[in-house]
């Protein structure tokens, strides 16, 4: 995962000397990060995975030096995807960067070894870079958060250039405060960059009062087929709402049109300037799938430059119509997860689905917070990516951190629990007792009240393991599932929400459950197990088998939609 190592007695001396001067307030002291090799660091060759166009900077980046003012100690630097063209995190010379949690799986690029670095625990900080998805498709494929901060808000100096004005540099962390705090190190004018700009983005703080996040309408997302990334952004909804946000649905189109022109656009010109030089002295040093995506066709000419800019502006006003609407808009970071076999066989096709919820951001100068969402048993992530307009990052840090927290996931690929947050239960607290619900007493169902009365507190959204399979029952209304237990592999993950109940609303409640439901033992897909509503399997003999629809709210939806 890394390109170049800093000499190991050098990072030592550094560290020592950190330690003999004291904190002094350095918020990042003695904190070993990794840089993505587009970021210059004085010692160290940058070789943006191209070894013929690697050179010696004598200063580092504004980034670098500002995280070691911070009190940070660079160790390496990372690999990445050749001149950051790429969202997988299989193109490069110097191989591909495992993914931390399955090795047959994509790590996500360009950004791959900074953060396969984290996911992995050798570094809890790595800086990358994000023009396309960069920054936030490899945090969704290895269980991190991934920071994409407003555009101008850090400093590109010292960076080679992508698309220079659309580059981010990007923060990968097991954690929203983490993060947080890296960028308030980072963040900041500079004079030597012409593209940078003063924000004021304020501190994270919590969920913000009557949180309204956009969501694609059905239409309008993708999952390329995969029931379980359907099912893992399904929970994603019920998690937020369970936070107690209003969902919006958002019309993806515009955007969509939007992230079509990153590469179908002109601004496929700002890379070929890039590599203009190399590819005309040596064209073999490239490797040959950046070619044909920088130097693969014509370029477009400035009548079509123009007229794409106008698009772009157009389409960023109806952005920000929409965002005048909700506070955020929540997407999933990837349709899927990739196999490294699938990027082989389909280079230029799988690397464009894992783009389709990043490539609009930075062209409409929107900020973006990929995190963790959802970890199968089976080793893949999923995440969502919380989106708003330029200088709302900190607005996004609050809402991703509750997120983050009420998922509970273990952080990367290391196994380690999240710390939890005082504010966020993790979970029942003395006296009380878990139970799961998974229909009518879902967050904003008919029956949710009941919970409430009873003096229920929502504790997390979650979803099921293998060994479930979800029935529609006769009758209605209110209209009412039923959890089956299967064999494990016969069933597939079922959206459901862990509730607490008083001990003695916990008896009122059950002694309320008619028949043919009653109170079993569910198991999640994290393998733990909970007490839960559960059917008889007699009385699926006659009901619906709703299980690929991921969850009771999703089939509801459905049938509104269908009616």
């Amino acid at each position: 995962m890394f390109i170049t190592l800093r000499p190991e007695q050098e990072a030592i001396a550094e560290a020592e000397r950190l330690q003999a001067e004291g904190h002094r307030g350095r918020p990042l002291w003695g904190i070993p990060v990794a840089i993505k090799d587009n970021i210059d660091v004085a010692g160290l060759p940058t070789t943006a995975a191209c070894p013929t166009f690697a050179y010696q900077p004598m200063v580092d980046a504004s980034v670098v030096a500002r995280l070691r003012a911070a009190g940070a100690i660079v160790i390496g630097k990372t690999n990445l995807d050749q001149f950051a063209t790429g969202l997988n995190g299989s193109r490069s010379p110097y191989g591909t960067p495992r993914n931390a949690l399955r090795a047959d799986l994509v790590p996500g690029g360009s950004s791959s070894g900074s953060a396969s670095a984290v996911a992995s625990g050798i570094v809890p900080i790595a800086l990358g870079t994000d023009t396309a998805g960069s920054g936030r498709v490899p945090a969704g494929l290895q269980n991190l958060v991934g920071l994409k901060p407003s555009l101008g808000l850090v400093p590109i100096t010292g960076v080679v250039p992508a698309c220079r004005t659309l580059d981010c540099v990007s923060i990968f962390a097991q954690t929203v405060d983490d993060a947080s705090l890296v960028l308030s190190v980072i963040a900041g004018p500079d004079a030597a960059d012409p593209f940078s700009r003063a924000l004021e983005i304020g501190r994270p703080g919590g969920l913000p009062p009557s949180l309204k996040l956009g969501v694609p309408t059905p239409e309008t997302l993708h999952f390329d087929g995969d029931p379980d990334a359907r099912a893992s952004f399904e929970l994603a909804i019920a998690r937020a709402s369970s936070l107690g946000a209003q969902i919006v649905p958002i019309d993806m189109t515009p955007f969509y049109a939007a992230a079509k022109l990153l590469y179908d656009g002109p601004w496929v010109a700002e890379r070929f300037l890039v590599i203009e030089k190399l590819l005309a002295d040596n064209p073999e040093a490239i490797l040959p799938v950046i070619r044909s995506v920088i130097a693969g066709k014509p370029l477009v000419d400035a009548a079509k430059t123009f007229a794409a800019r106008y698009k772009v502006a157009e389409i960023a006003l109806a952005a920000k119509a929409v965002f005048k609407t909700i506070d955020a808009l929540m997407v999933p970071t990837a349709p899927r997860p990739v196999t490294l076999a699938e990027m082989e066989a389909d280079p230029i096709g799988k690397n464009s689905l894992l783009g389709t919820y990043t490539n609009f951001v930075n062209l409409l100068d929107l900020c973006a917070l990929a995190v963790p969402a959802t970890l199968a048993t089976d080793g893949t992530a999923a995440g969502v990516t919380f989106i708003a307009p330029a200088g709302h990052d900190s607005a996004l840090a609050g809402i991703g951190r509750a997120f983050h927290a009420a998922a509970a996931l273990p952080m990367g690929g290391t196994g380690e629990p999240l710390p939890q947050l005082s504010d966020i239960p993790a979970a029942a607290p003395p006296g009380m007792i878990e139970i799961a619900v998974v229909g009518a007493h879902l967050s904003g169902m008919p029956l949710n009240h009941e919970l409430a009365s009873l003096g229920g507190v929502f504790l997390r959204a979650t979803a099921t393991g293998d060994s479930h399979r979800l029935f529609a029952l006769p009758g209605g209304p209110p209209f009412r599932p039923g959890l089956l237990r299967v064999a494990p592999g016969a069933g597939a993950p079922v959206v459901i929400e862990v509730w607490t109940l008083p001990i003695a609303g916990f008896g009122r409640f059950v002694a309320g459950i008619p028949s043919p439901l009653g109170i079993g033992t569910l198991t999640l897909a994290d393998g733990t197990t909970v007490k839960g509503f559960m059917v008889e399997a007699i009385a699926t003999e006659n009901a619906r088998d709703v299980t690929d629809f991921g969850g009771w709210r999703a089939y509801i939806a459905a049938q509104t939609a269908t009616r």
